[in-house]
């Protein structure tokens, strides 16, 4: 399968939330399958940070959006 190019469209204010930082305390439950040694190796890795494994994986998305978004904003 070759790349697609996507154009991303979000409101300017949730834009700059999420650029920012800044969010909502409340957050929303998903579901998501992953393969059992990611999340193993996920949980290993949180606890040599010594934070939650469903921390971790909102620090790293969250991470991931930002670079995403500060590269379509670009």
């Amino acid at each position: 399968m070759g790349k697609e190019s996507v154009t991303l469209t979000l409101g300017e204010g949730l834009l700059q939330d999420i650029v920012s930082g800044k969010r909502k305390r409340k957050l929303k439950n998903i579901s998501i399958k992953l393969d059992p040694l990611h999340v193993k190796a996920i949980k290993k890795l949180a606890t040599m940070k010594s934070v939650p494994y469903q921390t971790l994986v909102r620090h790293w998305l969250a991470e991931d959006i930002r670079k995403e978004l500060d590269a379509v904003t670009k």
